[in-house]
């Protein structure tokens, strides 16, 4: 049954990882502590008020790791019951160069005082992996999935969150049956582009999404679908484009208009923009980044008051097309099915 909305709906979703996102692909983890520290002095404190002064609630999709507030060894090693991945590009144990010890002392890989404070400022709290593995990489077994996943939900229950939407490591989906079996409703797919193929090749794929951006061109809307474990998938429409490196020579206001774009083309055709970010990529210029990002976040803030876009976290859009998809005789309104997320 297809889907119909009587809005579009803007949906934002977030990979919180400070310095989980990269560790296995450097020798050198100090440039992303020092991120992680821009993010926490800057970048964090800005986006939790942005959000609150304008009444959006988004899904903070966080590497489980930071929700605690220490850790320390047993049996000789860090989380004995996690069962690592095999990655073929890192040689190295896996939680290698992970320190035990608190969030005082480790601020990059502890972060338990964000995560209650997004839970006690409303946000969705969805879940990344406990330490980051690659789920679609054939170095990640069923078992890790499964006990990275254990570990979330054990770490997040200990902080009162329920976790309803996973987002996977780099976009890479894999064993969905196993979020199926521990109580999650949905989970973001790639953007439905053609450069997203996974036969396309990373440099052609890296330089069409540049070009993309750099032309401002409008992203897709999508449409959340059920998947073969039931559970909702929700396509993402495009990302916020870091600025470093090649990418500084993208003046900031095309991301802008090119969030704005697919607002708009969300409210046009009554369907989703699924907009997605990395905090740690506003580490970068965090000011100027904050200010383009809080553009497009005010736009959609505007077209929801105008009563023509709905706002919307992971899982309320996919309680809303849960509603929506029940057989005649039940309610499929699309307003009457969800309440308001404007605080």
């Amino acid at each position: 049954m297809s889907l119909l909305f009587d809005r579009g709906v803007f949906t934002l979703s977030l990979d919180f990882e400070l310095a989980w996102g990269s560790r296995d692909l450097v020798a050198d983890v100090s440039p992303l502590l020092d991120a992680s520290a821009v993010i926490r002095r800057e970048v964090f404190p800005g986006m939790v008020e942005m959000m609150g002064q304008l009444g959006i609630v988004a899904t903070w999709a966080t590497v489980g790791h930071l929700f605690l507030g220490a850790a320390r060894c047993s049996q000789g090693r860090l989380h004995p019951g996690l069962v690592p991945p095999r990655h073929r590009w890192r040689r190295e144990s896996w939680l290698d160069g992970v320190p035990a010890g608190t969030e005082r002392d480790h601020p990059g890989f502890y972060g338990r005082s964000l995560v209650t404070q997004l839970r006690d400022a409303g946000q969705e709290i969805g879940c990344h992996s406990f330490s980051h593995p690659i789920f679609g990489d054939p170095g990640c077994s069923r078992l890790t999935a499964e006990t990275e996943i254990a570990h979330c939900i054990s770490a997040a229950q200990e902080l009162g969150i329920e976790l309803k939407s996973f987002v996977y490591p780099r976009n890479m989906p894999g064993f969905v049956d196993v979020l199926a079996g521990h109580g999650f409703t949905c989970w973001r797919c790639p953007e439905p582009v053609w450069y997203r193929h996974p036969r396309v090749p990373v440099p052609v794929r890296r330089a069409a999404h540049l070009a993309s951006v750099a032309a401002a061109s409008c992203p897709p809307t999508v449409m959340p679908f059920r998947d073969p474990h039931g559970l909702w998938c929700i396509p993402a429409s495009g990302s916020y484009l870091p600025y470093h490196g090649l990418r500084r020579a993208i003046p900031i206001s095309r991301r802008v208009e090119r969030g704005i774009a697919g607002i708009d083309r969300a409210v046009q055709d009554r369907r989703v923009s699924h907009f997605w970010l990395h905090p740690l990529n506003l580490a970068d210029e965090p000011a100027r980044m904050l200010a383009g990002l809080e553009q497009i976040l005010t736009h959609a803030a505007r077209q929801r008051d105008a009563g023509r876009l709905e706002i919307l976290s992971m899982s309320a859009l996919a309680e809303r097309a849960e509603a929506i998809s029940r057989p005649v005789g039940r309610s499929t309104n699309l307003s009457a099915s969800a309440p308001s997320v404007r605080s």
